[in-house]
């Protein structure tokens, strides 16, 4: 399986017992969904390897309990402690409306209320304070908060981004 196939869906934090039991700090703000998985996949060395569920659920709020089949020891949870943990695209639930996965609308086309047409979404900055949509414009990288009052609506159908951006903030790149 291959990392751009998948989702991130947490990062093994803890041991559980000596049984190589394992916690797992889910990043999603619905932990139910993913109590019941038969599988998952572990980023071991740079490679995503799959491990088989023979038990789990939730722990505290947001940690699964996992016991993987062939995780039977400390020293095998040990060599998967701090590793990063992924589901497969499909498993992710669909969303409507104005909500969207950061994947979903890379390759959209970003158009705004007044300015019109503005680019191309390439990517998404979420490194900083304020998650970015990167949109390419004839060469030229604009850069548009991603900011739930600036989103107009996600139009799946058409692949389009409609915004309605503070005035001149387009202008501040393309004029």
């Amino acid at each position: 399986m291959k990392k751009e196939n998948c989702f991130y869906l947490g990062k093994i934090v803890r041991k559980y017992s000596f049984k190589g039991e394992l916690l797992i700090k889910l990043d999603t703000d619905e932990p139910q969904l993913y109590e019941n998985l038969d599988a998952m996949f572990i980023n071991v060395r740079n490679t995503l390897l799959p491990f088989f569920i023979e038990s789990s659920q939730l722990h505290k709020s947001d940690l699964l309990r996992v016991q993987f089949e062939d995780v039977t020891s400390e020293e095998d949870a040990d060599a998967l402690m701090k590793s990063e943990v992924y589901l497969p695209l499909e498993l992710l639930p669909k969303l409507d409306g104005n909500k969207f996965y950061f994947h979903e609308v890379i390759g959209f086309k970003m158009e705004d209320i007044k300015y019109g047409y503005v680019g191309e979404i390439t990517s998404i900055n979420d490194s900083t304070a304020q998650a970015l949509f990167e949109v390419e414009n004839n060469g030229q990288e604009l850069l548009i908060p991603m900011n739930d009052e600036f989103i107009v609506k996600i139009d799946r159908e058409n692949k389009t981004v409609v915004v309605e951006t503070p005035d001149g903030l387009i202008d501040l790149y393309l004029e």
